[in-house]
């Protein structure tokens, strides 16, 4: 059975944005690129990608040979023209890092083509910068490159063996594809790294069912909802373990309360409404199904097919043994 899983993109890509404390870059830079991270927690992206972007034109326009001797820059020099600058090969880490930062800001837009360049060029400057591939890896995935994006997941774990969130990002592919095992192994790697992020208990979930095993789901699902009370998709999938174990009383006060978090989710609508019908409450499930179809039109065929699955249940139920 295929469950409707939550992405995560979102969540990994933003373990991306790293404060520099300290940077062989002017001061100018340097605060450019701090502001930039802290637009992009508050959610103002496009503020982020204009400094970032600031960032990027200042250490851009600096030469390696004005660094001082201790390889620091030299912030009496002046900068060089446009024209310079253009034949300038930026060797700068940070310059990598701004770019990286202003690729994934760009991805939380939708502009997946402006986050690949972004972040190409971020590697082509620092070819050792892991949070570059993985980046690069979710920009891949939502392309549908998945041969791609595993091997920016497999090259940023080579380079920095705990890099938890290239863990999380190989996990989601080979559950996708299949690989349940294979799945299980990198979120128990992920979570020896960092043992308190929700969202990695919520992926577990979903792998554990993959495996038939509900109460190791449940278990998971919980342990996310305790970290992260106001996860929505955790509740969706306790409630959709619940049901592959039968209890439907339990499934329908999940989902009630994940459609309380996040109103708009067809399929909590779809699931809800085929365990009020195991209950027998045709009505109000009948009002959860078109209100799933309203928000999603194109899942009439397997809504469908659900029903007909759920009434054959409860008739089977219902028979005199």
């Amino acid at each position: 059975m295929r469950y409707h899983r939550i992405g995560l993109t979102l969540f990994i890509l933003v373990l991306c944005c790293e404060v520099i404390a300290q940077a062989q870059t002017p001061d100018s830079a340097t605060n450019y690129y701090n502001h930039g991270v802290k637009q992009f927690e508050k959610g103002n992206l496009d503020g982020a990608i204009e400094d970032y972007t600031r960032a990027i034109e200042i250490s851009s326009r600096l030469t390696p040979t004005k660094r001082d001797r201790t390889g620091s820059w030299n912030k009496t020099n002046k900068f060089d023209s446009s024209a310079e600058a253009d034949r300038i090969t930026v060797i700068d880490p940070f310059t990598a890092w701004a770019y990286t930062n202003r690729g994934i800001a760009r991805f939380r837009k939708g502009d997946i083509d402006g986050a690949l360049a972004d972040l190409e060029q971020a590697i082509r400057i620092s070819p050792g910068l892991a949070a570059a591939y993985v980046a690069r890896g979710v920009a891949r995935r939502a392309k549908g490159e998945l041969k791609g994006a595993l091997a920016d997941f497999d090259r940023a774990l080579s380079i920095d063996h705990n890099r938890a969130e290239a863990f999380n990002n190989r996990a989601d592919i080979r559950l996708d594809a299949g690989d349940v095992d294979g799945a299980l192994g990198d979120l128990n790697r992920s979570l020896a790294l960092r043992p308190r992020v929700p969202e990695t208990y919520y992926q577990l979930g979903y792998a554990q069912m993959a495996k038939q095993d509900f109460d190791g789901a449940i278990a998971n699902f919980d342990r996310a909802i305790q970290l992260k009370p106001e996860m929505d998709g955790a509740y969706q999938g306790r409630g959709t373990a619940r049901m592959q174990k039968g209890d439907t009383e339990g499934a329908i006060v999940d989902f009630g309360r994940a459609l309380e978090l996040k109103p708009e989710l067809p399929y909590a609508y779809m699931n809800r409404g085929l365990a009020l019908l195991l209950e027998g409450k045709n009505t109000e499930a009948q009002k959860d199904f078109e209100r799933c179809l309203t928000l999603k039109p194109d899942a009439k065929p397997d809504l469908e097919r659900r029903i007909a699955l759920a009434k054959e249940l409860r008739s089977a139920k219902h028979e005199p043994q």
